[in-house]
């Protein structure tokens, strides 16, 4: 495999699930760093498989590690920790220590903060930002998630800016609540109390209280953070970063890469080359052997090897001009360094 990545630091590889997009970040890294290039590869899947194709363990969890590895430059791996990368944002962006205190101590957030939707793609753009920013790395791989939570990733920074800018955001800083603690609503003759014990017993006030704390207490660091999701939606669009895209062989698997293709270019993001892996090689035919299993192995093995050339070349014409490469289905995958030497050896 050899895979021209010209001079843009940043290379996001995405795809479909199971089409072998971490052992091929974990590819492009070390052939990245064979070339002189410090680099480092990260994933934010939640399946973590990165940690054990480089051999780093769970040591890479929120840092980078050095992968033992005789490269002509360093390689470092990182297993992105949403949560300790919220806290560290916290730390540096909140007014003072007494700011951050009230944050991470705040129920709301150390029991559902980092669980909630998108906090996971956000935070995997914001360590790339915070990366991007020290400008360690020659060149940093992303592994991510299949397709529909890679555009949650894209789509991050988007939907953050919109809710700072939104009227759900000023709901959510009024004082809702008073000084007992009781929802302000409740003084209201009538429905006030009964509205308190229905959100009660159906929501939890305690909960209520702990939200409406946090998006107090939050309150100072809402322009930074969109501040960094814009920088972050700029360095995405920049010609500093591509996409690799991977796809399995077969004509069936064409809608999904094709999708993923055309929602990558409607974005306005820079498209890369196209990698088909797995794909079955063409049996040069020959006399049929005696034995009937023999020759019905070698017949599937002919029509897996023909369906996924159509597969490569249905592609190559759905995506004509674009940097199609196929690579060809291994004895077994690739899961350690020396299986990714022989997959980027010349």
């Amino acid at each position: 495999m050899r895979v021209d990545l010209g001079n843009h630091r940043y290379v996001i590889v995405v795809g479909s699930g199971g089409v072998g997009k971490t052992t091929l970040s974990a590819a492009l890294a070390l052939q990245a760093a064979r070339a002189g290039e410090k680099t480092l590869v990260m994933t934010f899947d939640p399946s973590l498989r990165l940690k054990d194709t480089l051999g780093v363990g769970d040591s890479a969890r929120g840092c980078e590690v050095p992968v033992a590895s005789d490269t002509a430059a360093p390689l470092h791996a990182s297993l992105i920790d949403a949560r300790a990368t919220f806290d560290r944002l916290i730390h540096r962006y909140a007014p003072d220590d007494t700011a951050a205190k009230r944050i991470l101590e705040n129920r709301f957030y150390k029991n559902l903060a980092g669980q909630l939707a998108g906090i996971l793609e956000y935070m995997a753009v914001e360590r790339l930002y915070e990366l991007s920013a020290e400008r360690r790395y020659d060149r940093i791989v992303l592994d991510t998630p299949p397709t529909r939570q890679v555009l949650d990733f894209l789509e991050a920074p988007e939907r953050l800016i919109a809710f700072l800018d939104s009227g759900a955001l000023r709901i959510a800083l009024r004082p809702w609540f008073d000084e007992t603690g009781h929802l302000r609503v409740a003084r209201l003759p009538g429905i006030g109390s009964r509205f308190e014990a229905f959100l009660d017993r159906v929501i939890g006030l305690g909960l209520l209280r702990d939200m409406a704390e946090f998006f107090q207490a939050f309150s100072p660091l809402y322009d930074g953070f969109r501040e960094r999701a814009l920088e972050v939606r700029r360095m995405l669009h920049s010609e500093e970063t591509v996409f690799v895209l991977v796809s399995a062989p077969g004509e069936k698997n064409n809608a999904d890469t094709m999708f993923l293709a055309r929602r990558l270019e409607e974005a306005g993001y820079r498209l890369g080359p196209v990698i088909v892996n797995r794909v079955h090689p063409r049996l040069d035919p020959g006399p049929a052997p005696d034995d009937p299993e023999t020759a019905g192995g070698l017949q599937l093995m002919g029509w897996l090897g023909e369906r996924d050339q159509r597969g490569v070349e249905s592609i190559r014409a759905l995506l004509p001009g674009r940097p199609l490469i196929a690579l060809p289905m291994l004895p077994r995958t690739p899961s350690d360094l020396q299986g990714l030497d022989r997959l980027i050896a010349d």
